[in-house]
């Protein structure tokens, strides 16, 4: 057998050394993850979380003015556990446009010192939002004590528009970026806020994953689907201040489509460490450390 050329063999050991450095790279990135996750909802085995920091039930009232009358459990019409929806296992199915509050805790759960907020929200969805959602705002997730306005992370399905946009937005309190108490909308500080993606990959046939990067200490927030980056907000510079007995992770607000694999971790993560979420499994990152 032919020996290989020196320069060959450099060039050998070179690629060795660096697919195990990336190897490497990945699991010290998994084991990053795996301390950080505060809380993970797979929707396997029920609607309440598989893992969590604060209160792992999830919670259904009325509305969200009416969230002191919630009641643990799954109560919402039209909003099913699907046991072989998900990526593996379950999901949740919003069958129907959902206008009762579902909710989980965020006390414990999303990590705050009552003035900021540095976590990151991971979830994946299911739909075509020209064909499944009727006219107006859906918002698959929505963490305040408040409104979308005050002291709030959310995404959005823009209202009549086709192609849809989505959006991210984050707004800490609203007494600080709104001092004049204009209408939301009309304020010049309210779509430079946002992160808008013209044309969203959501498909009815493939699932696609959203992540949310705060840290307001730094001051932005990043959104990514599938693992890229689509875009950062920099004009997050007042502070985060809630009423943790009614700060919530609500989901599926007047949303149509499925929803899996929710997943709070207690720092934002990094480009390469979203990457690596994006590939892999809720019970990979909640197995106990080796």
């Amino acid at each position: 057998m032919q020996r290989p050329s020196s320069t060959a063999a450099l060039l050998l050991l070179a690629l060795s050394s660096c697919a195990a450095t990336s190897s490497d790279d990945e699991i010290a990135s998994v084991d990053a993850l795996r301390a950080s996750l505060s809380f993970c909802a797979t929707y396997d085995a029920g609607v309440d979380a598989d893992l969590a920091r604060g209160d792992a039930r999830l919670f259904t009232a009325p509305s969200y003015r009416q969230q002191s009358e919630a009641a643990a459990g799954l109560g919402a019409p039209g909003v099913v556990l699907a046991p072989d929806a998900g990526r593996s296992g379950g999901a949740l199915h919003f069958q129907a446009q959902n206008r009762t509050a579902l909710f989980y805790s965020a006390e414990g759960n999303v990590p705050t010192d009552g003035a900021s907020l540095d976590c990151t929200f991971s979830f994946w969805l299911k739909l075509d939002p020209d064909l499944d959602l009727e006219p107006g705002f859906f918002d698959p997730i929505q963490v305040t004590d408040k409104s979308y306005d005050d002291g709030a992370v959310w995404v959005d399905f823009t209202k009549d528009e086709t192609p849809r946009r989505f959006r991210m937005g984050v707004f800490g309190d609203k007494e600080v970026w709104n001092a004049e108490g204009l209408e939301t909308k009309d304020h010049p500080d309210y779509e430079p806020r946002l992160v808008a993606v013209e044309e969203p990959p959501f498909t009815r046939e493939q699932w696609t994953q959203v992540t949310v990067t705060v840290d307001t200490g730094e001051g932005y927030a990043r959104l990514y689907l599938n693992g890229e980056l689509q875009g950062t907000s920099t004009r997050i510079a007042e502070a985060f201040t809630w009423d943790m007995e009614r700060a919530a992770v609500r989901i599926g607000l007047y949303y149509v489509g499925y929803f899996d694999e929710l997943m709070v971790f207690d720092r934002a993560l990094d480009a390469a460490e979203v990457r690596v979420l994006h590939g892999a499994r809720p019970a990979e990152l909640m197995a106990a450390r080796r």
